[in-house]
């Protein structure tokens, strides 16, 4: 679903002040990627360093050397099932490893690396299936932060954002690799997943380049609509959400409420958000609930909620970025959200903190938070944890730059 929201069995319970039990933890490498869960195993993609330094300079590309790889383990114990390991040079800013988590279906399991390769493996034994080198193959430039579009798989097609003229998106074959369809130009990838929304009884595929917002038929990649979206420094990250018939977008910068029409050809803005006034996301997902928007704001640094029909900001608390008991944090500060049930939530801190707390209109009310894992990346001085965690059967699984984490998740299910 890509949605952010547990399933409805799930009922949420506080997390306890004595903190989530340890399963088991296991190193791995570099990655903002989170870890993908599927049929009792783990799959995360990591990078190996070999030589080169990483600066985090947001101006810049570092050089690095080493292997990117996938790795598969067991979700009940950590054991190492098998790892594919492949040599890769990477000249990005922030090239802390491989950024989109893989994709599992149909016994196979897709990676997206951070230059631009993409690998379809068997899930049960890690033998390449095919391969593409996106970057290469479609002649574009590779992003400043590097590929962290997720690959969406739709039936037998995987939607990728491979860039170049024309061909911005691809389908892919999801057997083969073999391309399908292309569809679409803009001088800058961007780094938002494709999405797939449906509203009028009509499949939309959603992409947002750091140019413009389109809806695709997802079959051919025919032109539905287009809204020109132009996000600072072009960040285009987070999918636009869909409540009804409104579509929430934003990036820093940037952000608009549009309202869809019975027609999948049109599309208006209902308003506009204001700095200060309003949310604008950086690298983080928002979530509307029953008429509310919450999410990260880029420039206050704190957790926000906004009125979804207007966009006029109720509250703001930078308890869930930073943890600092006061309504501003420090610019860019994020937090992880994911809807349980009713009102709450289950938020994972940039300091590596994770939290349960019920969030309404009428403000902010934690009710639980423990350590999960320390923050191993930088930004503007000050250490972060940039991935979003995954919760599955029963368990909270979060990385860092240093190992994977499987805690026991109390929860009460219907």
């Amino acid at each position: 679903m890509r949605d952010g929201r547990l399933p409805k069995e799930f009922i949420s319970k506080p997390i306890p002040k004595s903190g989530l039990e340890l399963k088991w933890k296991q190193p791995v490498g570099y990655g903002y990627s989170g870890p993908s869960i599927a049929n009792g195993r783990v799959f995360i993609t990591d990078y190996q360093l070999e030589s080169g330094k990483i600066t985090n300079n947001p101006g810049s590309r570092d050089r690095l050397t080493g292997k990117e790889r996938i790795v598969c383990l067991d979700a009940k114990t950590g054991t190492s099932l098998w790892t594919y390991a492949y040599e890769r040079k990477y000249s990005l800013s922030y090239p802390g490893g491989p950024r989109a988590a893989p994709v599992v279906v149909d016994g196979t399991v897709i990676a997206l690396g951070a230059e631009g390769d993409l690998l379809c493996l068997s899930a049960e034994s890690g033998e390449l299936n095919w391969k593409r080198q996106l970057a290469e193959e479609y002649k574009t430039e590779k992003p400043m932060w590097g590929y962290a579009s997720v690959p969406l798989a739709i039936g037998d097609q995987l939607i990728c954002l491979a860039g170049g003229q024309g061909s911005l998106v691809v389908s892919l074959d999801r057997k083969t690799g073999k391309e399908i369809w292309r569809a679409l130009s803009s001088d800058e990838i961007g780094y938002c997943p494709p999405s797939v929304i449906s509203h009028g009884g009509v499949s939309q595929l959603l992409i947002w380049s750091p140019e413009k917002i389109s809806s695709l038929n997802p079959i051919n990649g025919q032109i539905y609509w287009e809204q020109p979206f132009k996000p600072d420094y072009s960040m285009s990250v987070a999918p636009p959400i869909l409540s009804g018939d409104h579509l929430f977008a934003s990036g820093e910068g940037i952000s608009a409420m549009f309202q869809l029409s019975a027609s999948p050809a049109e599309s208006k803005i209902l308003w506009k958000g204001e700095e200060k006034k309003s949310l604008g996301l950086s690298n983080t997902s928002a979530i509307i609930d029953d008429g509310y928007i919450y999410g990260a704001d880029f420039k206050s640094g704190a957790l926000i909620c906004v009125r979804q029909n207007d966009g006029t900001r109720m509250w703001q608390s930078a308890l869930s970025t930073t943890g600092v008991d006061r309504e501003r944090g420090v610019s860019n500060a994020s937090a992880y959200l994911i809807k349980a049930d009713g009102s709450n939530y289950l938020l994972l801190s940039e300091t590596g903190d994770f939290i349960s707390a019920r969030l309404t209109p009428s403000g902010y009310d934690e009710t639980g938070r423990f350590h999960a894992i320390d923050p191993t990346n930088t930004s503007s001085g000050r250490s972060v944890l940039w991935t979003y965690p995954a919760i599955a059967d029963g368990c909270l699984f979060v990385r860092n730059d240093k190992e994977l984490r499987c805690f026991t998740l109390e929860s009460t299910k219907l």
